[in-house]
């Protein structure tokens, strides 16, 4: 097996983990990421040794659900969120599954925009600059979809609003 190819497969559950995650739907995040991995494959050429891999792959990934979502716009494809069921870690704690569906069902209600952001950057822990090159959009507006991204979870969630810095008490 060529290096290459190891390192590609090294980056398969960060993959499927952010395929599952903006697609919501087992069976799209699975041809997605085959998909990507094709894409990858066939293009080998153009990626750089040395440069980050995943950051390449995501941006392969992340243009190729673009392509996908266009397709199924055109094509009047449309997905029942509520139909589709999602993936979640086993617990013994019943209000921990709760909360995650409640998270889950608040993440899909997000605009794609800000979705893809806060998994990008909150579940795959990509910085600002990988995320804003992988979905080619300047830095400052991944901090702003974020921002946005968050406020809107909190108030999907019934969470408290955060205080604004200036709210926080002064060290004396």
């Amino acid at each position: 097996m060529s290096e290459f190819h190891r390192l590609i497969e090294q980056q398969i559950r960060r993959l499927r983990r952010y395929a599952g995650a903006l697609t919501r739907n087992r069976d799209r995040a699975d041809d997605l990421v085959q998909d990507t991995l094709s894409r990858a494959l066939d293009k080998q050429h153009l990626w750089q040794p040395g440069t980050n891999l995943g950051a390449w792959l995501f941006t392969i990934m992340h243009n190729q659900n673009v392509n996908n979502v266009r397709r199924d716009v055109r094509e009047s494809a449309a997905v029942d969120i509520e139909r589709v069921s999602a993936t979640l870690p086993a617990t013994t704690d019943p209000s921990a599954s709760r909360k995650m569906v409640e998270i889950d069902r608040a993440l899909a209600r997000l605009p794609l925009e800000q979705r893809q952001v806060i998994l990008l950057v909150g579940l795959e822990g990509m910085s600002y600059e990988d995320t804003a090159g992988i979905l080619s959009i300047p830095v400052g507006t991944v901090r702003s979809r974020l921002s946005r991204g968050r406020d809107a979870l909190r108030e999907l969630l019934d969470m408290e609003e955060r205080p604004a810095v200036s709210a926080l008490p002064m060290a004396a």
